[in-house]
């Protein structure tokens, strides 16, 4: 054995080095601490909000991030909408004790929350594996940061960089006609076939999340986000809420129906709300279903 670790001891020593490397980066956490990096919308939500870690939430994907405007409402919901979020995102946020919804959860949920088969940010922190080193897992961002210093650097002898965006994608004005048409034909390409057998995953995240918040006394609220409705709706759809809403009735959650509601006047495209009309439209009335929901449980 002393002869093994003598005749790999630069092997070994580079192997150690390697590991606590990653350990010190990690502490780090620079995707999460430093400007430099591209943040998620997990980490942007936290942002804004001092780095906390709980509270009553409403969460989402991008549909609930255009369509909640937190500062105008009433309610004090956390706006957690990700990008590409859907109920297994939640479910592993729920799992690795992320971030703790407490008073209540309100989802949101719209004709693309709950597909298996839509895809998502790989860069969501709780896909990352135990075992995979930090540097790799984010090597498209340090690749990116990386270039920016190197050419700084030999370009113009500074160390200055320009801070990654730190807002989140919001939805201003109306698209146009043949905009809309093009959005219609790429999601009926890409996901209006889907089937049951394409949102089984999030089904069983639901179940997961019900039994979560029935465990805990956690007050669970259920929005069906706005759809514009100048165009059909996913074939899928009536087969998948009648899934969604049969669990919601078995444990009893309260429901809004926002999924045809809305004149397509207030909607940007086919599934985000504009942010002049909409949206402080469509707050006002969770506000409010919230409020009377409150009232009545008194």
């Amino acid at each position: 054995m002393i002869a093994f670790i003598r005749k790999s001891s630069f092997v070994l020593l580079l192997l150690a080095a390697f590991v606590v490397s990653d350990v010190l980066i990690t502490m780090w956490d620079p995707m999460v601490t430093s400007r430099r990096f591209y943040k998620d919308d997990f980490t942007k939500t936290l942002y804004h909000h001092d780095w906390r870690t709980s509270g009553p939430t409403f969460y989402g994907n991008s549909a609930v991030t255009g369509a909640y405007i937190e500062e105008q409402s009433t309610s004090g919901l956390i706006e957690m909408g990700l990008s590409y979020g859907k109920l297994t995102d939640l479910k592993a946020i729920l799992e690795q004790d992320l971030f703790r919804p407490e008073q209540q959860l309100v989802i949101g949920i719209d004709v693309h929350t709950m597909l298996d088969i839509l895809p998502t940010d790989p860069t969501y922190r709780w896909f990352k594996p135990w075992y995979q080193p930090y540097v790799y897992f984010y090597r498209d961002y340090f690749r990116d940061s990386g270039t920016e210093f190197v050419r700084n650097l030999l370009l113009k002898r500074s160390l200055a960089y320009e801070p990654r965006w730190i807002d989140k994608l919001l939805y201003f004005g109306r698209m146009t006609g043949e905009d809309l048409n093009k959005k219609w034909h790429e999601y009926e390409q890409r996901f209006n076939w889907a089937s049951p057998r394409e949102y089984q995953d999030n089904l069983q995240a639901l179940d997961w999340i019900l039994a979560y918040c029935q465990e805990r006394g956690l007050p669970l609220r259920v929005v069906w986000m706005p759809w514009n409705r100048d165009y059909e709706l996913p074939r899928y759809m009536p087969g998948l809420r009648e899934e969604v809403d049969r669990r919601l009735e078995a444990y009893g959650i309260p429901v809004l129906d926002k999924l045809t509601a809305y004149d397509p006047k207030y909607m940007h495209d086919l599934v985000h709300l504009n942010r002049e009309d909409g949206a402080p439209l469509f707050t006002k009335e969770v506000d409010a279903w919230l409020a009377s929901l409150a009232s009545s449980s008194k």
